[in-house]
């Protein structure tokens, strides 16, 4: 695995450094009042970068409402540093606020065992970040497992698993927004839209990769998943006050549309979010299919 970001430009390089001192800073403030032995003496094990920014093929058009987002991999010493409201809460706030970051970064928080054991089984999001993944911080010790890659049968077996099961998920949760529509409970259909956005994206992450992080941030899954296939990015288009506000609408149902009063939405902005969360289903309906296919084909089933 790579250990140099020499191919980005000096800005972004600058960026992931300060992203990088942020979270080994904070994660130290979150263990330097522990009394539990594990917290006390945990420890960040590695940060690697992934996706885009390592890979090389990063997009980063602000001025279209295109920009790709930093993904970091952190493996820390204990299941429960991997918290995130507990120990990276803070560390993901600062950053966010951080006006010397421009682009969004997003985290995902395992332990070594949980990164080596997906290693070993051979699925794709592990291995791939093995395989493109550019190291930021390491200690001695905490080397990546050698991949095992599945064969093609069972990665069918596995990814079509998945796409049976969640595409009729997705289904469920349109169903129950077009309900909630009709019955003129707005907020529950905001809800639920986002529910099936978020099934949505959870099909494709799984069937593409078997792995889904522990998130219900919407941009978080739409990031992951565009960049793993582009022609998803046309879901959500960022080119107007209003297609971006729709998103923020959408992404924002999860908690407010449940618990804050301030959350309002209309029949027009819930219409058009129906439309956009039913063109997702289909495009990953659509992409899973293909991916599947090619699976089918080279298992020879």
């Amino acid at each position: 695995m790579r250990n140099d970001v020499d191919h980005l430009p000096p800005v972004q390089q600058e960026e992931l450094a300060r992203a990088t001192r942020i979270l080994m800073d904070e994660f130290a403030v979150a263990i330097s009042r522990a009394t539990q032995p594990w917290k006390k003496n945990g420890k960040v094990q590695k940060i690697i970068l992934f996706g885009s920014y390592a890979r090389g093929d990063w997009v980063d058009e602000p001025e279209n409402g295109y920009q790709s987002d930093y993904d970091l991999l952190i493996i820390v010493s204990h299941a429960d540093l991997t918290d995130i409201a507990d120990c990276w809460y803070v560390a993901e706030d600062k950053i966010l606020r951080d006006a010397a970051i421009a682009r969004p970064v997003n985290i995902i928080v395992h332990t070594l065992d949980e990164v080596n054991r997906g290693l070993k089984r051979g699925e794709y999001f592990w291995v791939d970040i093995a395989r493109d993944g550019i190291t930021l911080y390491s200690l001695p010790g905490s080397e990546l497992a050698t991949p095992m890659p599945l064969t093609a049968s069972d990665a069918y077996t596995m990814a079509n698993g998945y796409f049976v099961d969640w595409s009729a998920k997705v289904n469920d949760a349109l169903e129950i927004a077009e309900f909630c529509i009709e019955k003129r409970k707005f907020n529950d259909a905001a809800f639920t839209l986002h529910q099936a956005a978020e099934r949505a994206y959870t099909c494709f992450l799984l069937v593409r990769g078997q792995y889904v992080p522990r998130s219900h941030n919407l941009k978080f899954l739409r990031s992951l998943a565009e960049d793993r296939e582009p022609r998803l990015t046309q879901i959500w288009p960022r080119a107007t006050k209003l297609d971006r506000r729709r998103f923020e609408l959408t992404k924002r149902a999860y908690v407010e549309a449940r618990y804050s009063v301030s959350y309002d939405i209309g029949s027009d902005d819930l219409k058009a979010i129906r439309a956009a969360v039913t063109m997702l289903r289909d495009a990953v309906a659509a992409v899973s299919c293909e991916w599947l296919d090619g699976l089918r084909q080279k298992a020879d089933l």
